[in-house]
């Protein structure tokens, strides 16, 4: 075969492929606008701080990337640090409540965070409470959080495990069901 037979198959290979490419890219494409589309807007490395209708601090939270569903108006976070500060009559400090992923309705009065849940607070004496979990829906303006699934609750000297979680947080009061208790001996 001669050179020119080479390049002729050289070339049709290419224009191939990228046909292929092209083919390929627009079914992406069509699959990302049939799910919600692309994001309206973008943040890398930030830290927002969410109010209330009052004008209050709701939540603040930092993360490396959030993205807002223009349809829906919910903002999807990557691995989120939550602040959830306490109510106003509160002796307790606040929460910080650590995720993989993390989900804001459309209002701010919903915060979804999935994958590795770990929340902390300290109580009214500076004792560290500690919530784990894999989900847990967090309600900032009510100060509410719960959770389906498996929880453990661990403070100095006794960790709580259940199977699902109400917590009401600016008072540090959990209900779980299920429940099962270990006592531990604390230094004195």
């Amino acid at each position: 075969m001669s050179w020119r037979g080479w390049l002729t198959l050289v070339l049709l290979l290419a224009a191939g492929l990228t046909g292929w490419s092209v083919w390929r890219g627009r079914d992406v494409q069509q699959t990302s606008a049939q799910t919600g589309g692309r994001a309206d807007y973008l943040l890398e490395d930030f830290e927002l701080i969410a109010l209330d209708e009052q004008g209050r601090e709701s939540f603040t939270v930092r993360a490396p990337r959030l993205t807002r569903d223009p349809a829906a108006k919910t903002l999807d976070i990557a691995t989120p640090v939550f602040v959830i500060p306490p109510g106003p009559n509160a002796r307790t400090g606040a929460w910080e409540v650590r995720s993989h992923r993390g989900w804001v309705s459309a209002d701010g009065n919903e915060l979804r965070l999935r994958g590795e849940v770990r929340a902390r607070s300290d109580d009214a004496d500076g004792r560290p409470v500690l919530m784990a979990t894999e989900q847990l829906n967090v309600f900032p303006d009510s100060k509410r959080a719960n959770s389906a699934v498996p929880v453990t609750v661990t403070q100095p000297g006794l960790i709580l495990n259940g199977q699902s979680l109400q917590a009401q947080l600016d008072t540090k009061r959990v209900h779980l069901t299920d429940v099962k208790a270990r006592y531990e001996r604390t230094a004195r």
